[in-house]
């Protein structure tokens, strides 16, 4: 996930039953709850809701994912680029079925953190899965900050 500003997220989801879908400029509500703790939720095209706690220091997340019937029956239709199907992500979502509701709570670490500044489009610009997307060579601001430490 890029908070690419206040409002806006742009997102990739590597596994799961929607693995391999990816959305760019999702709004989104963003509140600091308290120190390093913040919460960003949003509701999607598909009639999915979304509420991600993050606590950055901790490298932790916690979100709920509200499914509606549809993508838990046939979550592949959603395993696309949705910017470029939204008009057939709200089709399908109107035509349901919406309940009952799928919620799925799930824990996270993060493994990559890092200030990159707002609004770049190049931080999600590929599908997960991409051969370009390899980021394991890649250090988080953490990382950094302790190598350029004073000994």
């Amino acid at each position: 996930m890029y908070v690419k500003n206040a409002t806006t997220i742009d997102y990739r989801i590597h596994s799961g039953m929607v693995g391999g879908r990816w959305v760019k400029d999702q709004e989104v509500d963003l509140v600091a709850l308290d120190d390093d703790v913040y919460k960003i939720s949003w509701h999607e095209p598909t009639g999915t809701s979304v509420v991600v706690n993050v606590l950055p220091t901790r490298r932790r997340l916690h979100g709920t994912i509200f499914f509606p019937r549809w993508v838990e029956e046939a979550g592949g239709r959603t395993v696309v680029f949705q910017n470029d199907h939204l008009d057939e992500m709200r089709a399908f979502r109107d035509a349901g079925p919406t309940y009952p509701v799928l919620v799925v709570p799930e824990f996270a670490h993060l493994t990559l953190f890092e200030h990159v500044g707002t609004d770049d489009e190049s931080v999600v610009a590929v599908p997960p899965g991409d051969p370009g997307l390899d980021v394991t060579h890649r250090q988080g601001w953490d990382q950094r900050r302790a190598a350029q430490a004073p000994e």
